[in-house]
């Protein structure tokens, strides 16, 4: 039961941001939308030190391999899964106008809730990897962990799933509608977690590399689409405090209570 709880988290703080449209009329404002990037970037940032590779390590100098090449590995294979799932899947980006992807016929909000769902698989994976690791009893991880590892991630869930239904709100979509689609872009998460723990019970040595790769994963939507969209225009400073606040947030949350 605290394990589904746990996945269902970060779906949690995604649908909780996405219902602020039925309480703001207009837009977020920019200066807001740029703080709650970066706050997202920073808890992403360090989820992937603290949650994902430090554990990595760890684990893969317990099973006797050379931590920093699994960890290295891993880190990479996660960066080139996403560069592919981001050359592939057609997507657009918030404030452009310019298709990403495959060339497709999709509506610019079809494409838009698709390039938050590309944010929201390494997430998923993330989670749903540390709960594997607490399941085959690795010493390193437990209930404890993985659930800051969930809030965490529900945290910096919650301005995404703001940033996916205000803008449909804002191009005439009903509040409701809205709410419906920037929910539904975060439910990737909990089934791409579940896979990640069917997939882990069976290669528990990979454990370190599932780790590391869900981090290198993360850490590419962080530095290909979330800081260039808190960077872009001015008062760029207040998506670098927001990274800040995030950063600190969830190491304190992962080093206090994980």
């Amino acid at each position: 039961m605290e394990i589904l709880i746990g996945l269902l988290i970060p779906f949690l703080g995604t649908t909780l941001g996405a219902g602020i449209v039925f309480f703001m009329k207009n837009q977020i404002n920019a200066k807001i939308q740029k703080f709650l990037l970066g706050f997202a970037s920073g808890v992403m940032i360090a989820a992937s030190i603290w949650s994902l590779m430090i554990p990595s390590l760890d684990m893969a100098e317990q099973q006797g391999e050379v931590s920093w090449l699994v960890a290295g590995t891993g880190f990479l294979m996660g960066i080139i899964f996403l560069l592919i799932l981001d050359t592939l899947t057609p997507h657009l980006h918030l404030h452009s106008k310019k298709q990403e992807g495959i060339k497709a016929k999709l509506k610019n909000s079809t494409m838009l809730i698709l390039a938050v769902t590309l944010h929201n698989i390494p997430e998923g994976m993330a989670v749903g990897v540390v709960f594997a690791g607490m399941l085959v009893g690795n010493a390193g991880m437990t209930l404890i962990g993985a659930l800051v590892l969930a809030i965490g991630i529900a945290i910096q869930n919650f301005p995404e799933g703001a940033i996916i239904s205000m803008p449909l709100r804002a191009e005439g979509m009903s509040k409701g509608k809205a709410f419906l689609y920037g929910t539904l872009s975060g439910i990737v998460e909990p089934i791409s977690a579940i896979i990640t723990i069917l997939l882990t019970s069976f290669v528990v040595p990979i454990l370190p590399y599932l780790l590391s790769f869900a981090a290198g994963a993360m850490m590419y939507v962080v530095v290909e689409e979330l800081i260039p969209e808190a960077q872009e225009g001015e008062h760029s400073n207040i998506g670098t405090i927001g990274i800040a606040i995030g950063f600190v947030l969830m190491m304190i949350l992962d080093v206090a209570l994980g």
